[in-house]
């Protein structure tokens, strides 16, 4: 049961996904704190509100932009990010490197055809699958 668990566990699909959310997750913290600081205040302050003052940042018709919560917010993301290229990416490209596979690595080479300029092709195509015209080896 563990090993089928563990398995589960190291599909390249959900690591991948898991990685995604990870990110996506800490990138919507990092809008979250931008709009909350920087563009509502802005916004409040065209239309008249008012609000209290503290910390780095500027007032603006009574309504405070925090540019200091923004950066925090900034450092935050970069720092949650490192966190999880060292705890999840490298050990996992380390496993699967171990298994023969490559992952998280650069993307394989393409070729662009020279007619509907697809640039999605494999190296070895000698037809576009997009407009179907005949490549030469040199395209």
């Amino acid at each position: 049961m563990l090993k089928g668990f563990k398995n589960f566990l190291m599909q390249g699909d959900l690591i991948v996904i898991a990685v995604g959310l990870v990110v996506a997750l800490a990138f919507s913290t990092l809008i979250k704190a931008f709009t909350d600081t920087i563009i509502t205040p802005l916004v409040n302050a065209l239309e008249g509100s008012s609000s209290g003052s503290a910390g780095l940042g500027w007032t603006i018709n009574g309504q405070r932009v925090e540019v200091g919560v923004f950066i925090a917010a900034i450092v935050y993301f970069v720092l949650f990010m490192m966190v999880i290229y060292g705890v999840l990416v490298v050990p996992y490209r380390a496993y699967m490197a171990k298994r023969g596979t490559s992952v998280f690595g650069p993307p394989a080479p393409t070729k662009t055809c020279p007619f509907c300029l697809s640039s999605d092709l494999p190296p070895a195509a000698t037809k576009c699958r997009h407009c179907t015209s005949e490549l030469s080896s040199t395209t």
